[in-house]
This record gives structure tokens, C-alpha cells and sequence, in this order.
């Protein structure tokens, strides 16, 4: 992931709602199976491993949100686990049919939490972040952000 996506990932995490994060791990996730994918076409084993570790991370951190007691959790997880299973096996057997096994079901499951998303309206989870407006300032080739009162305390409000 290039240093500018962190920042965007980064930015977009700060400002969303709990639909918004949950969409936003699968974004994520289906960024890291490219990267596994490019790693496996270049032979590159070191970053296949951390292509599939941080899928994973993403998967572990969807199955920590799930409510259990709900009865599409367990649908939701059983997703999941397979989805840790076949990365896994793509990294041990270097194959990249399980990686593209994988994709599908990321994907259809990013397009349903959009359509989610846009119900959603509650706030964001983060309720003392910083305030980011962009536009206001225009650089010599680009478009600047500006934050508003930086030197602010922040952190999580309790």
C-alpha cells in the first residue's frame, strides 16, 4: 500500500461510521489479495507472507465486529474463515487459484455494505478527531487539506 492510500485509509477511518469501517476493511482486504497476487506472479515469498498476513489481520478484525447474536453473523464468519483458509493456502502451496476464489466473495460482500452504507446515518465512531476540510487551499500542482485547530487535544472522548 503506496504512503499516499495510508493517508487517504487513514483519513476516510477518522470520519466514518461503523458501516463505513466495515467497508472500508473490505476495501482494504481486497487491496492486500492484489498485492498478494502481484507478489505471486514476481515469485516474491517475503511479500506474499505479508500480503496474506495483513489479509488476514483485515479478516480478523471483521470477525471481532460480528454480533453473534444475530443470526447472519455466523453466515458473515463462516465467510470469513474459509476466507482465512484459502489465503493461507495460496501462501503455502504459491497458488493463485485460491487468491482468486477469494476476490468474488470480498467483493460482493464490499457492494452489499454500500449499499448498506448509504443507510447508515449515524455519526462517526471517532467523535474527537481531527477536522479535515479539503479544497479550501490550492497548492502550486495540487489541492491541499487543512486541518482545523491542530494543536486541539484529541483522542477518544469517554
Amino acid at each position: 500500500m503506496t504512503k499516499e492510500l495510508k493517508q487517504e485509509y487513514t483519513l476516510r477511518i477518522t470520519q466514518a461510521n461503523k458501516t463505513q469501517l466495515i467497508t472500508i476493511l473490505y476495501e482494504m482486504a481486497l487491496l492486500y489479495v492484489d498485492e498478494a497476487q502481484a507478489a505471486l506472479a514476481a515469485g516474491d515469498r517475503t511479500e506474499l507472507k505479508n500480503a496474506v498476513r495483513r489479509i488476514q489481520g483485515c479478516m480478523c478484525e471483521l470477525m471481532d465486529s460480528l454480533h453473534m447474536e444475530y443470526g447472519v453473523a455466523q453466515n458473515l464468519l463462516q465467510l470469513y474463515l474459509y476466507i482465512n483458509r484459502e489465503v493461507a493456502q495460496a501462501a503455502l502451496h504459491s497458488n493463485v487459484e485460491n487468491l482468486a476464489h477469494v476476490r468474488p466473495v470480498l467483493a460482493r460482500l464490499l457492494e452489499a455494505y454500500k449499499q448498506i452504507e448509504g443507510q447508515d446515518v449515524t455519526g462517526p465512531v471517532m467523535g474527537n478527531a481531527q477536522t479535515v476540510y479539503a479544497g479550501l487551499t490550492y497548492g502550486r500542482h495540487d489541492l491541499m487539506e487543512n486541518a482545523s485547530d491542530p494543536a486541539s487535544n484529541r483522542g477518544f472522548c469517554v
